[in-house]
This record gives structure tokens, sequence and C-alpha cells, in this order.
């Protein structure tokens, strides 16, 4: 079975965020947010271990106050992946932030105007650190939504280019874009118009996207639209809840459309009148096991022993189950008969064993 054709992206110009790379065809990078009070530094630097842990590249904390801002310093010790600090409204914080480690700075440019802007681009580049300067619904410039009578695409993207070209004329380019909406339509149209006017690295994400269900839906339809026209660097799926989960399906959107092979691809068949084992928990059990893994694999876990295979034949390695009897299949062809209640550990020491194989 043939590969299918990788993803043409469109060119942007490389930036860093800490020794992250971001645009000009580097790996698209998954980011995320804590919800922790970024004061409390022992519950942060927990909560960004274990998004380290499920594939987080890159993390974002909210910047409240002066406490926060010198928190940075702790929290950046004791983990090990960039840290940009999320500022609204405060200059003085931005720059707190940057003094005290932070990689980059986030920045809503229609919140904090342009004096403002200009403070906090120079305090980056004696930093060395980079900005990501966002527009949403909440931060475009009056003027523009009366014009446009509201935050369409278009004022999204009018606001967008009025940004960088304000930070470009002051010399400064290491920062990349995002034009966030809660609305997927406008989110698309924003970003194609976007990609069209300048070369900067574009970070993408549907604003407010809601429960794990509702964000797993817009994210993978905005983000996942987006990514298969080549456009996009970086992407945060935002769920309201547990952010780890967040990672989960960021790692879901770019392996189906094959942008990064990282982690398990787990397949499975959606169950039918054949199906005589639990399926839906062996398939629950496989993904808790296998969280974190960062080795790509296509693993397929069937229900049925007779169409299972063959259904699957794509898969590296397979389970699929019948009544007190199963078997684990390579690539289609059964390789052994497994007893149902040894099937999900029979299946997690081959997968063992086959990346450990790879090295990896």
């Amino acid at each position: 079975m043939s590969e299918p054709a990788a993803i043409e992206r469109r060119k942007t110009r490389r930036i860093r965020v800490g020794p992250v790379p971001v645009g000009d065809g580097a790996p698209v990078a998954v980011q995320s947010m804590t919800s922790t009070d970024t004061r409390d530094v022992v519950a942060t630097v927990r909560q960004i271990e274990r998004l380290e842990k499920a594939g987080c590249e890159i993390i974002r904390v909210a910047v409240l106050d002066e406490e926060a801002a010198r928190a940075i310093r702790r929290i950046r010790k004791a983990i090990g992946i960039p840290l940009i600090a999320d500022i609204h409204f405060s200059a003085a914080l931005a720059i707190a932030s940057l003094k005290s480690g932070a990689e980059a700075i986030r920045v809503n440019p229609g919140n904090l105007g342009r004096e403002k802007i200009r403070e906090i681009v120079a305090a980056a580049r004696d930093c060395g650190a980079s900005l990501r300067i966002g527009v949403n619904s909440g931060s475009v410039e009056k003027a523009l939504l009366e014009r446009y009578g509201g935050p369409c695409a278009e004022a999204l993207v009018e606001s967008a280019l009025g940004s960088v070209a304000f930070i470009e004329d002051l010399g400064f380019r290491e920062f990349k874009l995002s034009l966030k909406s809660s609305d997927v339509p406008t989110m698309i149209r924003a970003y194609r118009m976007v990609s069209e006017k300048t070369d900067c690295p574009l970070h993408l994400g549907v604003t407010e996207a809601g429960s794990v269900l509702a964000s797993s839906i817009k994210s993978s339809i905005g983000i996942g639209a987006l990514l298969h026209e080549g456009i996009g660097d970086t992407v945060r799926v935002s769920v309201t809840g547990d952010p780890a989960v967040e990672i989960a399906i960021a790692y879901g959107i770019l392996r189906a459309l094959g942008v990064r092979k990282v982690g398990p691809d787990i397949i499975a068949c959606p169950t039918c009148g054949r199906c005589e084992i639990d399926l839906p928990g062996l398939v629950e059990e496989v993904e808790k096991r296998l969280a974190g893994m960062k080795s790509h694999l296509k693993i397929a876990i069937m229900g049925c022993v007779v169409n299972g295979p063959g259904e699957a034949a794509e898969a590296d390695i397979g389970i699929a189950g019948g009544r007190g009897l199963g078997i684990l299949f390579k690539r289609g062809k059964p390789v052994r008969k497994v007893k149902e209640e040894e099937l999900v550990g029979v299946l997690l020491r081959e997968i063992e064993r086959m990346t450990s194989e790879r090295g990896s």
C-alpha cells in the first residue's frame, strides 16, 4: 500500500521559541497553556511536567501580576520546554516576565496600543526572545469593528497586518502570528487570507472551543483544514478542562493528516453483531497504557477474527478478538493465537519490543 503524498507546507520565515524552531519547514510544534495559578510554582511545574510527558513542546502561562512574573524564574528552571508568558494589558508585566526568563511573550496589540508594543519589542530584542502577536474577536481595534460591523475575518486580518507592519518597521521579525476565532469558518478564512499576505509563522487554534467533544470537532475541522492546505507552523487545541487532553487531540490531528508521525495511531472497528468481546474497553485500556508514547506505530484493535486482520492490513500490529480467543497480527498476517484475557498484555509487550528495535 503506497504512502499518501506529503502535504506541501507554505513558506514562512524561521523564528525560535527558546530552542524550538518555528516556521520554514520546521515540525509543526504542539503547544498548550497551564490552568494553574502561575504564582503557585509547585502546582504549575507539576502540571507542565505532565504536559511535557504527554508531548507538549511549548507551554504558555498566564501572568496576572508581578508575583506571577517573578514566579517564571523558578518555573523556568524546573521544566524542560520553552515558556511563553501570556500578557493582556501590561507592558511592565511583559518586560518583567522576560527578565525572569520567559522565552517568548504573547500579546494582543489591540489591547495594548503602539507605545506599549514598542516597549515590549525593545525588551524582547534585548533578551533574545520572540513574540506571539495574537488577534482575536476580543482584541480587534474598535475602529475596525465599526468599519466591518464586527470581528469578521477581514477585520482580524487587517488588525493583524497593521501590527505586523508596525513591529517589522521597528526592525523586529522574531514573532509568529495568530488570528483566532470561536467561529470555525471565520478562523479558516482569516488564516487563509493572512497566509497570502505575510511570511510570518502562523500559530493555529480555535479559541474558546469548549468541552473535549466540542473542541475535538471544531479543532479537527479548523486546524485540520488549514494544515491540509499547508498553512500553520504551531498549534494549540483549546479545551475547557484538563490541558493534557489538548496534546492528545493535537497529535491526533497531525497524525491523521500525515503532518507529523508521532505517537500511536490506534484504529478500531465500530463494532457490529459479530463482535463478542468488550472492544471499547480494550481500546480504552490500550490508549491509557500507551499515553505519552512518542514512537509512531499504527495499531489495530478489531472485534472480529474473521475480517479484522484484512480490514486493518495497513496496521503495523494489531489484535482481533473473539469469545475466549483472539489473534495477534502484523500487516494483516496472523502471528499467533492468544487467549482473550491476554490480548492486551501480548499486544503491549510486542509494541515495546518493536519500539525498542527501532531505537525509539
